[in-house]
């Protein structure tokens, strides 16, 4: 044995030929951390130092190569100081060099995930071998960051700028056929020949068959462009990509930039460019948030992982009420390999069930992203069904009818004598109480919530409600079913709108207050869209259904009469009185007049303003700043009281499913963490400025408390 550590190995092999082997103890994937890297730098110089070494191949001894650095650790490191975090950045990099200048050719051997530094770790070698199975890519733009391993240095240089710029400024995993064709790895081979493959080409390089000092030079020197070519192709890519990624997320802009200034440079002026870029884009808010999202998805995922081993085997099944929603319930079911039967009480539900799903899978195959023959074994994974005749063989149950209470228990009871003992029984409703509900079964302790949010292929939470009665390992179920199909649970507990509609509705509260007063809705959804909303509310109501949200508001409100009831008419009861439902009848706040693809594309409608103007006061104007917190106040307030009514475990969670659920603004974290960023003080302040507006902003007794002790929600 060469070198031995807890991470790294570096053994003898055969013919001067050596293998430095990532293995970090105790853990199921490669990273690196800091005790990894510590190792790397003394496992380079032992290699270094070892003239008995004429090659070297490094590999893993997990199924993936290297998932990256340890984000765990990185909020702490972006608290250093900006100079000491870009010496300790330089200090990593100059083990990448080293390894990048030992004296003798180096083949890395991609067994499985070679992501961000894992995949940097790569590019610092000769050689590059990958297993055809395997998936390499950078995605640290991601977390509000770029590759600050050599990425931006290494990568052009070998892919090309244009390459490397689109791999680096989407963040995407490319598969090995991808990354071959960019000249990203050198070889293509499978996974019993990837070892041997390495070892060839290693030796082949040793006794000078191929010219390894030749692979290793353009990494050293200036990009190869002249200045025409590199106009051209870092300010296109500057405007494009701005245009993508929006001004709240900087990285990928600023990528380039590096990039940019780095291509006159030779390798070790390119590191320090990229290191202070780096660390720039570390220090921003959008990295701490971004980061802080992937640690407490990381929470969600381990506290899941505890409830599998819970949870009873869901091998099948089974969605009552077809239509779109439980189409796209049966789709996201078969896509991912769990049969499902989809009943319905007549062929017209059924047919829209199928064509949903159908239509969902077609749009796969047309993007080149599904082949026609597994189309066809997802179609075959659903079995439409007009009656119970299977049931029996089931072992979930997802009841996804109308929005009713009646029909609802009706349609519990009827299939809950149709199942097996053990079977779990799910309701997939948006606001009604999981208790009432659960007065109709007969074994309350295998029933719970299941609330899917639409579109459900693309929205990724799922809120498994508990009832009074519900039995942990049929939340275990659940929850595992959940995520067998590709979802993300969270658990909370029963309440009217639960989690994220509980908390929606006060948001839409805020909207309906401000028209009352003379706000221009248009105006409103600007401002938000600019806050960072992927719609501002008076679209997100069309798209919703006014005629859904005014049905899930007179549910909220006989729930929490003292903030959601309300004692005036608004825009939303006028705009459904005039059956402007929104997009479903192409008009609502604003018409809907197809595109050239045949999408609803929303057009103002100078009409409405004369329509809601009875209910409105006389139209004035208001700053962005007022906008702004008269509609997150309420919001974030509503998150506040869940967590202290212990509707939702965490404040991880909490942000987690506004996040997942309503596309709360991912660079800023969640409700709690944006009270966090604001300061609890500055936070209740803030409502107290509004407090004529009434309940809705008033904080709460505890939070006021929290304000008073500089207490805060989320800690790193």
């Amino acid at each position: 044995m060469i070198y031995e550590g807890q991470a790294i190995t570096v053994k003898p092999l055969e013919d001067g030929i050596a293998e430095l082997q990532f293995n970090l103890q105790g853990e199921s994937v490669n990273k690196f951390n800091r005790a990894t890297l510590e190792e790397l730098r003394e496992a380079v110089d032992n290699i270094r130092g070892n003239d008995q070494i004429k090659g070297l191949i490094v590999t893993s001894g997990k199924d993936v190569f290297i998932v990256g650095a340890d984000i765990g650790e990185f909020l702490a490191n972006f608290k250093m100081p900006e100079e000491e975090l870009i010496a300790a950045n330089l200090k990593i990099n100059q083990i990448f060099s080293d390894f990048e200048d030992l004296p003798m050719p180096t083949v890395v051997a991609i067994n499985g995930i070679a992501l961000g530094g894992g995949f940097e770790m790569c590019l610092a070698a000769d050689f590059r071998v990958m297993a055809d199975s395997a998936k390499v890519g950078l995605p640290e733009v991601k977390l509000g960051i770029y590759p600050g391993f050599g990425g931006t240095v290494r990568l052009p240089r070998l892919i090309g700028a244009d390459n490397a710029i689109e791999w680096i400024c989407a963040g995407k995993e490319h598969k090995a056929e991808a990354a071959l064709k960019a000249k990203a790895v050198d070889v293509v081979v499978s996974q019993e020949q990837l070892k041997d493959t390495a070892i060839t080409l290693a030796k082949r390089a040793a006794v000078g068959e191929l010219d390894y000092q030749a692979r290793r030079q353009p990494k050293l020197e200036k990009l190869k462009l002249n200045n025409i070519e590199s106009m051209m192709v870092f300010e296109t890519a500057k405007g494009y990509v701005a245009s993508q990624a929006g001004p709240h997320y900087p990285a990928p802009v600023e990528a380039i930039k590096t990039i940019q200034k780095a291509a006159t440079k030779g390798r070790e002026e390119a590191l320090k460019i990229e290191a202070k870029g780096f660390v720039k884009m570390a220090k921003t808010p959008v990295a701490e948030n971004l980061i802080g999202l992937f640690l407490k998805d990381q929470l969600l995922k381990k506290k899941a992982k505890h409830y599998e081993e819970l949870a009873l085997p869901a091998n099948k099944a089974a969605v009552l009420g077809a239509g779109i929603m439980g189409g796209g319930i049966a789709y996201q079911s078969a896509y991912k390999k769990v049969p499902i039967l989809m009943k319905d009480i007549n062929q017209e539900g059924i047919d829209l069930g199928l064509n949903e799903a159908a239509k969902l899978l077609v749009k796969r195959v047309d993007r080149k992203r599904m082949e026609p023959a597994t189309m066809a074994e997802v179609l075959n994974r659903i079995v439409p069904t007009l009656s119970y005749g299977d049931f029996n063989t089931v072992d979930v149950v997802v009841e996804a009818v109308v929005e009713n209470i009646d029909v609802k228990k009706k349609v519990l009871a009827e299939v809950e004598g149709q199942i097996k003992p053990e079977a779990v029984l799910t309701t997939n409703t948006s606001t009604i109480s999981i208790n009432k509900l659960a007065e109709a079964v007969k074994r309350p302790e295998k029933f719970c919530g299941m609330h899917f949010f639409n579109p459900v292929h693309m929205m990724p939470l799922v809120e498994v409600i508990k009832g009074k009665q519900t039995s942990e390992e049929t939340v275990a179920t659940v929850v595992a079913y959940s995520k067998a199909i590709g979802k993300t649970p969270i658990v909370v507990n029963d309440c009217p709108g639960f989690l994220v509609n509980r908390i929606l509705f006060p948001y839409f509260g805020a909207f309906s207050l401000l028209l009352r007063d003379g706000a221009d809705f248009a105006q409103v959804d600007k401002v938000m869209e600019r806050f960072g909303w992927p719609m501002g509310p008076a679209y997100l109501m069309d798209v919703v259904g006014l005629d859904t949200g005014l049905h899930a508001e007179g549910v909220m409100a006989e729930g929490f009469p003292d903030r959601m009831k309300r004692d005036f008419k608004t825009a939303l009861d006028v705009l459904y009185e005039a059956k402007r439902y929104g997009q479903k009848t192409n008009a609502g706040f604003y018409q809907y007049k197809q595109d050239k693809k045949g999408k609803p594309k929303k057009v103002l409608d100078e009409t409405v303003y004369d329509m809601i103007k009875p209910v409105c006061q006389a139209s004035q104007s208001f700053s962005d700043e007022d906008i702004i917190a008269r509609m997150m106040i309420p919001m974030c307030l509503e998150t506040v009281r869940c967590l202290e009514d212990g509707i939702v475990e965490s404040p991880a969670e909490a942000d987690m499913g506004l996040v997942y659920g309503i596309g709360f603004p991912p660079f800023r974290g969640g409700a709690l963490k944006y009270i966090d960023d604001m300061g609890v003080a500055e936070f209740v302040a803030l409502t107290e400025k509004f407090a004529e507006l009434g309940p809705l902003y008033k904080p709460t007794v505890k939070l006021i408390e929290m304000a008073k002790s500089g207490a805060r929600f989320l800690t790193e």
